[in-house]
């Protein structure tokens, strides 16, 4: 077989939050599918970076109150130990603020405008009549002139995916001071993306695309394609564009090009060849894994920059769908939007690993994360099947055979079904249908356990006699075993790595799958896996539940900008019953660190019993006998400790919390307006 050179990237997370269990749909699949390589014998190398520009860093770091630079820093660090913890295994993780990406993206750019390819126009801007600035996009917000979705930024519609001005929004707004913006007149510099269209209309020909995005990317040559704002005016977070103060180049511009500059600094430390996998001309391949949402950016802009400048273009682009939990978009309301860290605090990653595997295939679809079927999944399965073959064999082996296997396979039929499917299986990996090389794989599982219901050595074991038949049938079932989890490996490698050293074998690649394991010594068995228990389902909900809480209480969204709301009449403000209470009892809910349980009396309206996440703030004895703003006509929410019946108001900055508390001759039940 020969061996292959590849080079695998997936779409850079954003350095502004937290990795949710939808971003890790992509590096799962991306991982698996680099792992299998590896297992197969090819060079494979995966890289990845953070997307460390653009207006939301600077929103984000204004909010925090410390610098762009150090929020990137301290998002990459929780960015690379929530891929760590779920066993991604990114060769180089990288910043898009780095002094290789600022090289290459001014080389591209300098390359570019040398072969003619940027333009200079005088265009009409948003700007900030109360500000008096320029507004970047991301810094207006409006309605989608294409589907009409609200709220959406003034670069692109995160709901239908169309591209446009900030001026184009319907109804547009200064998420800094909420005034209506202006155009004024600024110079701008653009991709002149038109004179490629031919060479793009070529290459979606020829690259490894899905067929439903190919046909997707023709209608934008139908609608015609338009020359790239690479250009925005300060204030803004990236690198400034050479000969052009006060001018940097837009995000999506430098974004990619952090592939390539995460790859250099590998090169720099492994000593691999970087021309050998960024010109045209090498015997290398290069693939992209992404989202369907920034097809658009990765399929057109990419590969006619990459072209432009004279660098060879991605052999393909793999795009997955989204993510849905219980059937149903992520909501933190309800618990499902989960994020990477919490989701570690209380199950091993490879249970998740292997669930998206169970899901993916190669077409353009989305997933749905159902809890129960997830742990149903799991625990019959990996414990069930996978896992029981193992702890089923070992003691039978230790019993007849001190843990030694067979000299011979007496019954070798099994292992030759099992070694039969691996080239099989390999296509299945390889065009990325996950889902049907796993149910291939738990067909064998099922056929292994089947073998040994069938062979009962737990009867054999009772005779001392039938202690070499019980050592021949455990010696199938372990090999069995063995072939499983080097087909599991790109799944669960961690398991696959305690299975190893279990079974006392130095490396466990593709090829051994055809060679059984015989005459060894394997070591004493360990528990490989444990089942999901509900409880644990039920905390991760529970705490996703609990960190919206918190985001709620400390005010974590715009709370340094005028709102991005739009304004609201007295009619609507009448809407809501704000009134006062007084605190009759305030305890700690046990089982909870951020909670506390208030009884409150609403004058008129009785008594309310009311869930509040300020514990970290306010000792419950501080709060009894005083009077709290209450909104009392907030829907009731059911949560695990009982019913919240209202919600009291508070004041925060980033560090401390105040109730709002009332004094003089304020009584409970007294109506605020």
């Amino acid at each position: 077989m020969t061996q292959r050179r590849i080079l695998v990237t997936s779409a850079l997370p954003y350095a502004n939050g937290p990795i949710h269990l939808g971003h890790m749909v992509e590096y799962i699949q991306t991982d698996i599918w680099v792992r299998f390589q590896q297992l197969r014998g090819h060079e494979c190398h995966y890289v990845c970076a953070d997307d460390a520009h653009g207006t939301p860093i600077m929103l984000r770091a204004e909010k925090e109150g410390i610098s762009a630079q150090a929020l990137i820093d301290k998002v990459k660090a929780e960015h690379h130990r929530d891929f760590a913890g779920f066993l991604v295994n990114h060769h180089q993780f990288h910043s898009t603020h780095s002094e290789e990406n600022r090289e290459i993206t001014s080389a591209i750019y300098q390359a570019l405008q040398t072969k003619g390819h940027i333009l200079r126009k005088t265009i009409l801007q948003a700007y900030d009549p109360e500000k008096e600035l320029f507004l970047p996009d991301r810094f207006v917000k409006g309605e989608c002139p294409k589907c009409h979705a609200k709220d959406q930024y003034g670069d692109n519609c995160e709901v239908c995916g169309t591209t446009y001005s900030p001026l184009e929004l319907i109804a547009p707004y200064s998420v800094l001071s909420g005034a209506a913006p202006i155009e004024k007149e600024s110079e701008h510099y653009f991709f002149d993306l038109p004179q490629f269209e031919g060479f793009l209309q070529d290459w979606l020909k020829d690259a490894h695309l899905q067929e439903s995005m190919r046909n997707k990317l023709k209608e934008w040559f139908v609608e015609g394609l338009q020359p790239w704002d690479i250009s925005r005016d300060a204030p803004y977070w990236g690198f400034e564009i050479p000969d052009a103060p006060n001018k940097y180049f837009y995000v999506w511009l430098d974004a990619p090009v952090g592939y390539m500059a995460s790859f250099k600094a590998l090169c720099a430390r492994e000593g691999i060849d970087f021309d050998d996998f960024w010109r045209e001309g090498k015997d290398t391949e290069l693939y992209h894994f992404i989202g369907k949402d920034i097809a658009y950016f990765h399929m057109l802009f990419w590969p006619a920059v990459l072209h432009g400048a004279g660098y060879r273009t991605p052999t393909g682009v793999n795009c997955h769908g989204f993510l849905t939990v219980d059937g149903k978009k992520m909501s933190k309301s309800r618990g499902t939007f989960i994020k990477a860290e919490t989701y570690l605090k209380h199950l091993r990653p490879e249970y998740l690993r292997y669930y998206f595997a169970t899901k993916l295939t190669s077409r353009v679809e989305d997933l749905d994360l159902n809890l129960q079927d997830f742990q149903q999944k799991i625990n019959s399965d990996l414990v069930g099947k996978l896992v029981n073959l193992a702890s089923r064999c070992a003691p039978f082996l230790q019993g007849a055979a001190d843990n030694r296997l067979s000299e011979t396979l007496d019954d070798a039929d099994l292992f030759r079904q099992f070694a039969a499917k691996a080239e099989e299986l390999a296509d299945l990996y390889e065009t990325r249908e996950f889902g049907q090389a796993v149910r291939e794989i738990m067909t064998l599982a099922d056929a292994a356990n089947a073998y040994i219901d069938a062979q009962k050595p737990w009867v054999l074991a009772k005779s001392p006699e039938h202690a070499a038949q019980v050592q021949a049938i455990a010696t199938v079932g372990l090999n069995a075993f063995y072939q499983l989890m080097i087909y599991l490996q790109p799944i669960l490698p961690q398991v696959a790595e305690d299975a190893r050293a279990f079974l006392q074998v130095p490396a466990l690649t593709w090829q051994a799958a055809q060679q059984p394991l015989l005459g060894r010594q394997i070591a004493a068995f360990k528990p490989l896996m444990q089942r999901i228990e509900q409880k644990s389902i039920e905390a991760i909900v529970e705490d996703t539940k609990q960190d919206l809480l918190k985001e709620q209480q400390l005010g974590q969204e715009n709370a340094f900008i005028a709102s991005p709301k739009a304004e609201i009449g007295i009619e609507d403000f009448n809407k809501l019953d704000i009134r006062l209470a007084r605190v009759v009892s305030c305890t700690a809910v046990e089982g909870s660190d951020k909670l506390l349980q208030f009884t409150l009396d609403v004058g008129e309206l009785g008594q309310r019993n009311v869930f509040s996440g300020i514990k970290q703030f306010h000792q419950p004895e501080e709060l009894v006998g005083q009077l709290v703003v209450f909104l009392a006509n907030l829907k009731p929410r059911k949560m695990r400790f009982g019913m919240s019946e209202g919600m009291i108001l508070s004041a925060s900055d980033d560090k401390t919390l105040q109730v709002l508390l009332a004094g003089g001759r304020a009584v409970e039940g007294m109506k605020i307006s």
